[in-house]
């Protein structure tokens, strides 16, 4: 038997969604069956990268165990579906960057989980360019270029 692995599909292709939106789609667990698991949840969240502090929001979370009855046979596709919120949109800045995705995590009962995640943006804010630094031409003939220095007296 290999590895499990969980595979997670967005309905909608272009993976940029618009905040007011519904995101929906479906994930299954493949080369794993029901009696080794314990507990799926499904999280729809953002983070941010880059200086500073990191934060973590979830915006939506799913959790269905053992216990409850809900878990189905891991390999069949599970759906999932959340109307996205107003805010934060997906940035990608010089210093610190905010992205969406959708977490499915597996926890067997053995301890061991299994995680996935399926990225996705929220709204069209476009990538921060660097800027651009114009660098003139010292002349050939400049004390800077040849090293010499006028002294002052």
């Amino acid at each position: 038997m290999s590895d499990p692995a969980i595979l997670i599909r967005l309905d909608d292709d272009n993976q940029t969604y618009l905040p007011g939106e519904t995101l929906s789609g479906d994930f299954r667990i493949e080369s794993l069956d029901a009696e080794t698991l314990q507990v799926v949840e499904v999280s729809v969240l953002w983070h941010s990268e880059g200086k500073g502090d990191e934060d973590f929001a979830v915006h939506e979370f799913w959790r269905n165990n053992i216990e409850s009855g809900a878990l189905r046979e891991p390999r069949r596709p599970d759906r999932f579906s959340t109307v996205l919120p107003r805010s934060p949109l997906s940035y990608e800045g010089q210093i610190v960057k905010i992205r969406w995705c959708v977490r499915v995590r597996a926890i067997l009962k053995r301890g061991r989980d299994i995680v996935a995640q399926k990225p996705f943006r929220l709204g069209n804010v476009p990538p921060v360019k660097p800027p651009k630094i114009e660098v003139n031409e010292v002349p050939s003939d400049s004390p800077l270029r040849s090293g010499r220095f006028m002294e002052s007296q």
